[in-house]
């Protein structure tokens, strides 16, 4: 059984306007919160209203907290043009130095994959240079940190041959059953939860875009 940890879903009132009244009327009143706060920031977009059937894609998947920092990790080697190594094999001093250098990375408020919420928040289908930091009164999950689905896709094709996966000219993975939503990655391969953390995000991003839904960390 895979560890608790971060969930993500992309549609997520059809799965509740079936299964959970609460939970619905409190991730709609949220997305009219969010709605409200982006409209403030000149960036149109709301929630799309339910069909049933879903006339769009949706997606629900997750994995363990720490699979997020190591897939950050990724990302800022990538960037620095320093040897990609997976978490399984670099000492504990090692990777500790390369988190520091994700914190640091952080600081400068342009990836949206490094300025997120770990458990919490949303990324939108419009594309938007920065990640956008909402004031505390628009009471949005994640801080108040929203970033866009379209820009997290373009960061996470910029690594993917940094482990191991391969793509298309329109930027689709040729082999996509290799870490599908469904399956626990082997955990003594490596790169194995690295590209479980990427395939569940970047199927997240194509559902997002596609049907114009926010993508959901809770």
């Amino acid at each position: 059984m895979r560890p608790m940890g971060l969930s993500i879903s992309v549609g997520i009132l059809y799965d509740q306007a079936r299964n959970d009244a609460e939970g619905f009327e409190y991730h709609r009143s949220a997305f009219a919160r969010l709605g409200r706060a982006l409209k403030a920031e000149e960036i149109s977009w709301q929630e799309p209203e339910i069909t049933d059937p879903p006339g769009t894609r949706t997606f629900s998947g997750g994995f363990p907290y720490g699979y997020l920092t190591q897939l950050r990790r990724i990302l800022v080697l990538t960037d620095f043009g320093e040897p990609v190594t997976s978490a399984l094999e670099v000492s504990e001093h090692q990777y500790d130095l390369d988190c520091e250098k994700v914190r640091d990375e952080m600081t400068r408020f342009d990836s949206h994959l490094l300025c997120h919420s770990d458990s919490a928040g949303y990324y939108v289908p419009v594309d938007f240079e920065d990640p956008l930091f909402l004031p505390d009164e628009a009471e949005v999950a994640g801080a108040g940190i929203v970033g866009s689905s379209q820009r997290l896709l373009a960061e996470l094709a910029g690594m993917a041959s940094s482990i191991g996966i391969d793509l298309d000219d329109g930027g689709v993975p040729f082999a996509t059953g290799e870490a599908g939503p469904a399956a626990d990655p082997a955990m003594d391969r490596p790169f194995e939860t690295e590209r479980f953390a990427w395939y569940q995000l970047h199927r997240a991003c194509l559902a997002s875009i596609a049907g114009g839904h926010a993508i959901v960390f809770h």
